[in-house]
């Protein structure tokens, strides 16, 4: 089985006490869920924040409840057996606490991998449609227009109108040699 890293475990976690909490009235998954939420918060509050300022909220503000967590999860190991659901999922935090706490050193990493797998769902779908392309060479035209486009958005770049814009440039006879000015990230619309 190929090794979690530690941005995939974080949902994880959380999805396996969800999934034992709502397959019954488990107040040991319950607790830990309500513990989890409570970082989320913080998250909320912290969000748009630069990264030395996230991470010094995070120290004074998350490790507190961070550390409050594996004293629990330690207790919570011990009262239940480990061959239960609880069990399995109070193990699997365990077994990744050390990539499920990495966000309290860098401000830079988020609490979970949420916002990562919403920015990449467009890619890997353009990818699936481009298996439609016909032939190489479509597939290929594909796979630079999704990657122009994917850009623009990193960017904050309207992909529609930067295309439209460094093809009217590309047809005016924008030279060739300053394709580099063209580049969505370099690319600055003349009004």
């Amino acid at each position: 089985m190929p090794r979690r890293s530690s941005s995939d475990c974080r949902p994880a976690a959380r999805r396996k006490l969800h999934d034992v909490a709502q397959s019954g009235a488990d107040p040991i998954a319950q607790e830990g869920l309500a513990q989890i939420q409570a970082l989320y918060r913080i998250e909320k509050d912290l969000r748009g924040l630069p990264a030395d300022q996230r991470l010094a909220a995070r120290q004074d503000r998350s490790k507190p409840n961070i550390d409050a967590f594996e004293l629990w999860l330690a207790q919570s190991r011990a009262r239940v057996s480990a061959k239960s659901p609880t069990g399995e999922a109070l193990k699997y935090i365990a077994k990744y606490w050390d990539g499920l706490i990495l966000f309290l050193d860098d401000g830079r990493i988020e609490l979970d991998s949420n916002p990562v797998e919403r920015t990449i769902r467009p890619i890997a779908l353009n990818r699936k449609n481009a298996l439609f392309a016909g032939h190489d060479a479509g597939a290929q035209n594909w796979a630079v227009i999704a990657s122009l486009i994917e850009t623009c958005k990193l960017n904050g770049i309207e992909p529609h109108g930067y295309l439209a814009g460094a093809m009217t440039a590309i047809a005016a006879g924008h030279k060739q040699t300053d394709i580099d000015q063209l580049l969505p990230w370099n690319y600055v619309r003349s009004v």
